[in-house]
């Protein structure tokens, strides 16, 4: 026997709004962590390999 598909539930209201508020926040926080003391690191360790 099928089983019934289910409803996917929607934000609305308030819900909807708190989301699209923390969305725009994480956005403009992504990428900001600088990695370029690690790159560095790794690419003095890989100029060492003999490969």
């Amino acid at each position: 026997m099928a089983l019934e598909i289910a409803a996917v539930p929607v934000l609305t209201g308030e819900a909807s709004d708190r989301f699209d508020q923390m969305m725009e926040q994480s956005e403009m926080r992504r990428g900001s962590v600088d990695f370029s003391r690690e790159i560095n690191e790794a690419r003095a360790i890989l100029s060492k390999a003999n490969f």
